[in-house]
């Protein structure tokens, strides 16, 4: 069996699933490379739906793609049947959604990261650059050596947004600190890498980096394996990934991708909302797991912090035109 016909196979057989699921409205997701279960920000994404799920004793539609290909298919299917609203996890799936969504114009569409402007879209932001100033400015108090890391998935603006806020925020601490930065690679596939995380991390730390900050879907998890074996320190991203490695995982930057599909199943918003720091959208993570690594002294160097982001005493810069402004 080719191939190709494995793939026409499989998403056949979604599909078909997904007709015979639908013989009333229903929310739906549609989940992006990666799957649910990726530890990162699709399973943020996940985690909301099963909190609405809980409280509501309802169903919601779910498919996870294989293929960039699936995204439109998956989105038009559950459509066709009514699936009302409808969420797509990632700025990939703004192409599918724009042309969707225009073709059913009485459903709402839900996009996570990125912008669709019709009146039947609500889309969803994060200002990820005040999360990852916080981050990097704990990595900046955490380092022994004066050099940081980050290692990023797809090279796109979200990404170097997250990269930005990092830096300013190490050098908000120590205006002296070295940063270094990588990105994983320019496809899809650039989410999904572990072994190529592990070597972008492995550089950074012989180079002298002692913390680095992966912003990269699932290839994370080989800068946290790095981490782990060179006895330095890793920062998650997107969900708290704290328990991944315990005692080298400094902390993670929180994005509530879960608050914003809960929010987005609850309510019945269009146009574009953003989440920071002041509407909880971003945060760093403090649990069991690292409570140890995170002194009082660098806890309370942060609230100060966030509390100047959230005044507008401190200006986080963001990614624009090719550079950090």
């Amino acid at each position: 069996m080719s191939k190709t016909f494995k793939l026409l196979r499989q998403v056949g057989l979604m599909l078909a699933a997904l007709e015979c699921g639908m013989a009333a409205a229903q929310p739906g997701i549609v989940y992006e490379l990666g799957g649910k279960f990726d530890k990162s920000f699709n399973e943020s994404a996940y985690q909301g739906i099963e909190r609405w799920k809980k409280e509501t004793g309802q169903n919601v539609l779910e498919f996870e793609i294989s293929s960039e290909t699936q995204r439109e298919q998956a989105l038009r299917r559950m459509a066709e049947r009514g699936a009302n609203p409808l969420i797509a996890v990632g700025f990939s799936q703004q192409s599918a959604v724009t042309k969707v969504a225009k073709d059913f114009p009485d459903l709402r569409f839900v996009i996570i990261d990125e912008v669709v402007k019709l009146p039947n879209v609500e889309s969803v932001l994060f200002k990820e650059h005040e999360g990852s100033f916080l981050v990097g400015a704990l990595a900046a108090m955490a380092s022994k050596t004066g050099k940081v890391g980050f290692v990023g998935g797809m090279d796109v603006p979200l990404i170097r947004k997250f990269q930005c806020g990092y830096e300013a925020g190490a050098k908000h601490v120590n205006a002296k600190i070295e940063t270094f930065g990588a990105m994983t690679g320019t496809t899809g596939a650039a989410w999904n890498d572990p072994a190529r995380g592990g070597e972008l991390a492995k550089a950074q730390f012989a180079r002298g980096a002692d913390v680095i900050f992966a912003a990269a879907g699932g290839t994370g998890t080989g800068v946290y394996q790095a981490a782990k074996d060179a006895g330095k320190f890793a920062i998650g991203v997107d969900s708290n990934q704290n328990y991944m490695q315990p005692g080298t995982m400094l902390t993670s930057m929180i994005k509530r991708v879960d608050v914003a599909v809960y929010r987005a199943l609850k309510g019945n918003e269009t146009g574009v909302q953003v989440l920071g720091l002041k509407e909880g959208g971003v945060d760093y993570a403090l649990d069991k797991y690292n409570q140890k690594l995170i002194s009082g002294e660098m806890k309370r160097k942060a609230e100060v912090i966030a509390n100047d982001i959230i005044a507008g005493t401190i200006k986080v810069p963001e990614y624009s035109g090719g550079a950090c402004k």
